[in-house]
């Protein structure tokens, strides 16, 4: 998991250096500067002298020695508690002898912390009473420099204001690493291009390591001005797969890389000095990235959740990521929920409603009684009002989880203690019970509960974490009874965090922590509502003047925890799987045999329609063009074949009506009705009737059989766009700014009796209807307007569910997805734009650089025709363009394709029609 992995990296980089010594020794918001080899002089002139050889430390708030043999305590000297500094025997007996070797430091103090002894870790060990302690430089001319540098970061430890220390030690800082600069000896090619030098600090859980940062054409390099834990950290460009801005201590100085596609562990975590540092950085590696690697958005990945290409886990972690969230900061470590209630039953049962947590609700809110003191509080409470006086995810309570494998974190937090041993992670359920009824306890839970390392609920460092009161040590976490064993208790978190009940009820869990009801009235009405300074924009730490005021503030926030960034405005659609056959992990068609119609063993022929489809999309980008003919004197606006294939009938603007065979190759029929345009058509079942729509207002039926016109309906004031029919009902686009749903009886004998209609309903729309869709059940109508906006309507009440503005230009084609959960709308503003049925979300959004005309698509694949002629083919759900294919020579103007996906053929301004084969 991300911290477990995080931690694996440091061991790893400590390895490299050799060293006990970590950066979690020092004090939080301390740095690390420098060191020397040195002995510790104990019993200095005396017949008992001896030597402790190791490496002396310099930090900005302390002194630390690190033995070299494991067995001896590193020491650590606050420099606050020191009360002189010197070269020793500088004033006294031992004068002679720092002339005659000067290479001796001084350090006179009150309190001393030893720690990890025999290399164990454990809580530090506190000495107190006036000491001396002498260090011998092995470089005896550098006592000088060091004594110096001692006593200046002296002066700033014993400032009495904390802001003042700040901005003092702040200045030492900034003034090393301008008297520095980036080793160009350390690229790793010497035909490298540097492109930019800066200042900046390598951010690690709850510490930073300065240094400089430097991007070439081909590598990012970081440089610890210490050296610390390796002279350089170096990323290839050509790895990086992800970046982010990320608020940093609430200011916009943090980027973070990533090298993986799916993990919240980091390759790096950088903060700036300066925001413009941060965004050049960003833009110069973001415009590399572009030719290699797609942007995602919260939108993208909630399409590919909700059509189950990504699983609840996987859809948290990069919300999680998105909103600022990071293992690399403990203030916005990524936090994941409480899915299950049910810590004391023997077996869990996950198709028990009751085993799970209500997710629509904040932690806080899950306790009724408690809820309503909690309420009192706040109706009694003067502006700016807070229901929970602590957050869910805070640095405490996620080391408060991972205590057991990151216990140097703990201790660095806690200033080198462990918690009170009751107050630990002791039991699943007892957490669960405090969370519910605690006064001051409504943390949520962080991604390892549902992952695969069982480390931090084992003891496994057998460390000393303290007795409780009813005398057991602190030892593993006790787990509830349904798991037999750490690893089966992460198995069923994983099973109850993917399950049907969690899946159809995620997305109200995701509006509070990162959606609608994380600000505002709407918050108010859910009882999510935190302190003002956890939310992003607060407080404007520029705005504070008083430096002490300043620093008291960001550690308040620090600690406190951080709202994570908003992501969603507005409802976050919900995802049902067991209804639709898609969302299945191994196959789009692959439905569980207790659901099939057929015995085993037998194939329906729907489970072979479904295959065919799933083939055909699978090499949708090998598409050839294999026939064209041009059959049309104006641009073809309309194509429908006969179900056995062998006829093509296509409009044009030419105003005719055409019949061409596919065998014969040849143009069997010409039919003009008026000397208009004809808008679009298609085949009544049967095969016996074809309608089109015009631009002279009217619809037309031709009877293929008796070949002449059989009915004309005259149903609007202007052209009609578009028609659509299914059972024995009509549906007109028109310019008239309607969309009419007439009832359509047939003729008793084709060709003898006219067509009989009622106009059932009609859609009313501002501005002129140019395309229209039916959904698979023909419930539900999409209609796309001149003035870019999508509308879906709900045909069984003839009433509009949503409007969308979402096009700047003409709406031109709009289609359901097979199981009508999404709308795809294509505009004359080069947008292909995602749209969910439930909640009206624009949820996912890619550009082309011209117009797509028409489509079809299967929900995850989009092949369109594009103004310039090209067919592109769209994967959503990788948010890329995968192939582009030549077809017209002027733009794709319509595109017809068989249930089976097998056979396409596609209409353009060039007069064409052309038939395309798929390559399987």
């Amino acid at each position: 998991m991300a911290f477990i992995r995080k931690k694996q990296q440091e061991q790893q980089l400590q390895l490299y250096s050799k060293e006990r010594f970590s950066l979690l020794l020092l004090n939080l918001e301390e740095y690390y500067f420098e060191q020397h080899r040195a002995n510790h002089i104990l019993h200095k002139g005396s017949h008992h002298e001896r030597k402790i050889r190791g490496s002396l430390k310099i930090c900005s708030k302390s002194v630390i020695f690190e033995p070299d043999s494991i067995s001896q305590p590193i020491i650590k000297i606050p420099l606050r508690d020191c009360i002189k500094i010197g070269k020793h025997g500088e004033n006294g007996a031992n004068r002679h002898f720092t002339k005659a070797k000067s290479g001796g430091i001084s350090l006179i103090f009150s309190q001393v912390y030893f720690i990890k002894e025999h290399n164990v870790v454990a809580p530090y060990k506190i000495e107190r009473g006036k000491m001396e302690y002498v260090f011998e430089l092995d470089v005896p001319g550098k006592v000088e420099d060091v004594v110096e540098t001692l006593l200046q970061l002296h002066r700033a430890s014993c400032l009495d204001k904390l802001g003042d220390q700040t901005a003092m030690i702040t200045a030492i800082l900034q003034s090393r690493l301008a008297r520095t600069s980036f080793d160009k000896n350390r690229f790793q090619n010497i035909s490298e291009k540097l492109h930019m030098e800066c200042k900046a600090e390598m951010v690690t859980p709850l510490v930073t390591n300065p240094g400089h940062v430097c991007i070439t054409d081909t590598n990012l390099y970081f440089q610890p001005l210490n050296g610390y834990p390796k002279p350089v950290v170096q990323i290839t460009l050509q790895d990086v797969r992800r970046i982010y801005k990320r608020r940093h201590g609430l200011m916009p100085l943090g980027l973070e890389v990533f090298c993986t596609e799916d993990d919240l562990c980091s390759d790096i975590y950088l903060k700036f000095y300066e925001p413009q540092d941060r965004d050049d950085l960003y833009f110069y590696i973001a415009t590399y990235l572009e030719h290699h690697v797609a942007e995602h958005t919260a939108e993208s990945y909630m399409l590919q959740w909700q059509r189950g290409h990504l699983s609840n886990y996987q859809y948290l972690l990069h919300l999680n990521n998105l909103a600022d969230r990071s293992c690399n900061d403990l203030s916005q470590y990524p936090v994941f929920p409480w899915i299950i209630h049910d810590y004391s039953s023997s077996e869990l049962d996950l198709s028990n409603p009751g085993t799970f947590r209500d997710l629509s609700k904040p932690v806080g809110a899950l306790n009724k009684e408690r809820l309503e003191r909690l309420l009192t509080r706040y109706q009694e409470m003067p502006e700016p009002k807070f229901m929970y006086g602590s957050h869910y995810s805070s640095p405490g309570y996620v080391l408060f989880y991972l205590v057991r494998i990151a216990p140097e974190y703990m201790l660095c937090l806690q200033n080198g203690r462990f918690d009170n041993a009751d107050r630990m992670f002791n039991s699943i359920a007892e957490t669960w019970k405090n969370c519910l009824d605690g006064a001051t306890d409504f943390k949520e839970l962080i991604p390892e509960f549902y992952g695969d390392d069982v480390s931090f609920l084992v003891n496994s460092l057998k460390l000393d974490l303290g007795k409780r009161q009813g005398g057991q040590m602190v030892d593993d976490v006790e787990l509830p009874p349904w798991a037999s064993s750490p690893e089966d208790f992460l198995q069923k978190s994983k099973d109850a965090l993917e399950s049907n009940y969690v899946s159809e009820h995620l997305h109200e869990w995701i509006d509070l922590i990162f959606g609608y009801k994380q600000k505002g009235s709407d918050a108010v009405g859910a009882h999510n509502v935190f302190h003002p300074l956890t939310y992003e924009g607060g407080v404007d730490l520029n705005s504070i003047q008083d430096p002490d005021e300043k620093v008291a503030m960001l550690t308040q926030i620090l600690e406190f925890g951080q709202t994570p960034k908003q992501l969603f405005v507005t409802p976050h659609p919900r995802r049902i799987t067991p209804k639709f056959k898609s969302l299945s992990q191994t196959s789009s068609y692959n439905a569980s045999m207790a659901d099939s119609p057929v015995s085993p063993g037998e194939e329906s022929f729907e489970d072979l329609t479904e295959e065919s489809k799933t083939l055909a999309w699978n090499n949708i980008t090998k598409l050839q063009l294999h026939e064209h003919y041009k059959i049309h004197k104006e641009a073809v606006t309309g194509i429908t074949v006969s179900r056995n294939g062998s006829s093509v009938f296509t409009t044009s603007q030419d105003s005719t009506l055409k019949m061409f065979s596919k065998e014969s190759k040849m143009l069997q029929r010409s039919i003009s009705f008026s000397n208009m345009a004809l808008s679009s058509c298609l085949l009544l079942p049967g095969d016996a009737t074809v309608i089109t729509s015009s631009w002279d207002n009217n619809v037309y039926f031709y009877s293929i059989a008796f070949g002449r016109r059989q009915d004309t309906l005259m149903g609007h004031d202007d052209a009609v766009s578009k028609i659509c029919w299914h059972d024995n009902r009509l549906y007109s686009a028109s310019w008239d700014s309607t969309v009419k749903v007439w009832s359509g009886v047939p003729a008793e004998m084709p060709g003898t009796k006219r067509h009989h209609f009622d106009l059932l309903a009609e859609l009313e729309h501002d501005v002129s209807v140019d395309t229209i869709s039916l959904n698979a059940a023909s419930t539900l109508l999409v209609s796309g307007t001149k003035e870019g906006t999508v509308n879906i309507w709900d045909l069984t009440t003839a009433t509009l569910m949503h409007q969308i503005p979402c096009h700047s230009g003409i709406v031109c084609d709009t289609a359901f997805s097979p199981d009508s959960r999404h709308v795809l709308s294509t505009g004359a503003d080069g947008c292909l734009n995602v749209i969910d049925v439930q909640t009206g979300m624009l949820i996912s959004s890619m550009t082309s650089d011209e117009p797509q005309r028409c489509f079809v698509w299967d929900g995850n694949s989009v092949l369109s025709g594009s103004q310039s002629g090209e067919l592109l083919i769209w994967d959503l759900l990788g948010a890329k363009i995968s192939e582009r294919i030549q077809g017209h020579t002027g733009a794709v103007t319509c595109i017809w394709m068989n249930e089976q996906c097998s056979s396409i053929i596609t209409g353009g301004e060039d007069r064409q029609i052309i038939f395309w084969k798929l390559q399987y």
